[in-house]
């Protein structure tokens, strides 16, 4: 009897620590929150209101950034291809380095959609179908593509993509599935061609919208990739008035995509599930639109690396930060804040410590690179630029000049900095396998003629440097 007593005792005893393994495992699971991955296409860091533009008109994205954590320094490590998208989205997606992979990233590696599908959340990716790293998409529970074109010309932009999300999200409500959700949204505007619907234009006075601080008819060097596609987007030089045309067009469709934004919101109150999902807004880079000259993202000045980058929901405290961050560190933070492994081998670090005040910072410097024709590497308020085609460097003191107007590569002043970013800049690149070379034997001449009027898809000839 004694014996059947004891046995008793032990059964009971292993039912009971069952039982409390699985209320921890469920507890655990409880704190998973729902994610929502807004991401836009070609949106410059400034153009949120929230983030310090009095011009546009964002009152749902405000909405976020004002009661969330906002990172200031956001940027997109760079770009292999002229279409600065297709491996920003690769990194953003497997949490490394354009230079840890050729082309694609691989599948088989860790990536955003496997950690969350492996941790228990329910999939969906809708986005853009061109330039994308559709290995990793089809890793998503379900994933669909835009027909770009007829998205960015519709007039309403983003609507696409909210109405089917909005769909989704009523249907899993329906089903009563009690996993989180995990929707990457990747919104294939404001990139060009920019069509907004009357009433979106309509909010905005062409002719007094100011133009970039750092505004330039021409750039004053050949950067390498001066006559671009995107480049075309305008004649040489660049008027005032077209730069104000193309920043109208430009404003319109954010203030579009920021009305589509808020029907999506809406639509989680309606659920309950607000209060309950975790919301990650950002861009894949910016744009230069009139700044330096420019039109495009093919630089590595501020306005075409940096996006924005904020995060709202449960459990994110209200507040900023300065600290320097890529975009590919975005996947191992959900994975922190949901309590998520993060994968080994990633380039992209977690600011779920910065987000929480238990850190100030996840790195000392940042690196971000363009081709073969540029690289950069900037601390808390230096940063040096490097033409290695030209050998031609820039030098500014984000501190004092934030818009790098004031070049003090060839000044007294700039010396040391210099000496000691370049230093920063080839450790930088060991550390991620570039093994592009900093100063060019046969240097090619930095003048840039543009091309002429009518035959603008001709590219300019370059001449080498007399020696």
């Amino acid at each position: 009897m004694k014996h059947i007593a004891r046995h008793k005792i032990f059964i009971g005893l292993l039912t009971l620590i069952v039982l409390i393994g699985s209320l921890v495992t469920s507890a655990s699971a409880a704190k998973r929150r729902n994610v929502l991955f807004l991401f836009t296409d070609d949106q410059r860091a400034d153009t949120v209101s929230a983030l310090g533009n009095p011009l546009i008109k964002t009152p749902n994205l405000d909405e976020l950034a004002n009661s969330g954590f906002i990172f200031r320094n956001a940027y997109c490590f760079g770009a292999n291809s002229g279409a600065v998208c297709f491996p920003s989205r690769n990194m953003l997606l497997s949490g490394r380095a354009y230079f840890r992979f050729k082309g694609m990233a691989e599948a088989t590696k860790p990536n955003f959609p496997k950690s969350m599908n492996d941790a228990g959340y329910v999939t969906y990716h809708h986005g853009k179908a061109g330039n994308t790293a559709k290995v990793i998409h089809k890793q998503f529970n379900v994933s669909k593509y835009l027909a770009d074109n007829k998205e960015r010309t519709s007039g309403y932009p983003g609507k696409t993509i909210v109405s089917e999300a909005i769909d989704f999200l009523k249907e899993e409500d329906k089903t009563n599935d009690d996993r989180p959700f995990f929707l990457y949204l990747a919104f294939s505007t404001p990139h060009d061609p920019r069509v907004a619907a009357k009433k979106y234009l309509d909010l905005y006075d062409r002719d007094k919208i100011p133009l970039p601080v750092n505004y330039l008819p021409l750039h004053p060097f050949d950067n390498g990739d001066m006559a671009i596609r995107d480049e075309r987007l305008a004649k040489w030089p660049r008027t005032k008035e077209e730069v104000r045309k193309h920043l109208h067009d430009y404003y319109a469709v954010i203030t579009g995509l920021d009305e589509q934004i808020g029907r999506l919101l809406n639509t989680l109150k309606q659920l309950d599930e607000f209060d309950e999902t975790i919301i990650v807004f950002s861009s894949d880079h910016g744009l230069a639109i009139g700044s330096h000259g420019l039109m495009g993202k093919q630089s590595l000045y501020e306005h075409s690396m940096k996006a924005p980058l904020f995060v709202s929901g449960p459990g994110i405290p209200k507040g900023e930060s300065d600290a320097l961050v890529y975009l590919y560190d975005i996947f191992p933070t959900v994975c922190e804040l949901n309590g998520i492994d993060v994968p080994n081998g990633l380039d992209g670090q977690s600011l779920a410590g910065i987000i929480g005040g238990k850190q100030k910072s996840v790195r000392e410097t940042l690196f971000t690179s363009y081709k073969q024709f540029m690289r950069s590497v900037r601390d808390d308020r230096w940063k040096l630029i490097r033409y290695p085609h030209i050998n031609r460097s820039q030098l500014f003191d984000l501190e004092s000049d934030p818009h790098e107007l004031k070049d003090l590569a060839g000044s007294a002043s700039g010396k040391q900095h210099m000496q000691r970013l370049m230093a920063e800049m080839s450790a930088w690149q060991k550390n991620v396998g570039d093994t592009q070379p900093l100063t060019s034997e046969n240097p090619q001449d930095e003048t840039f003629t543009p091309p002429k009027l009518g035959s603008q898809k001709k590219k300019p000839r370059r001449k080498k440097k007399a020696k």
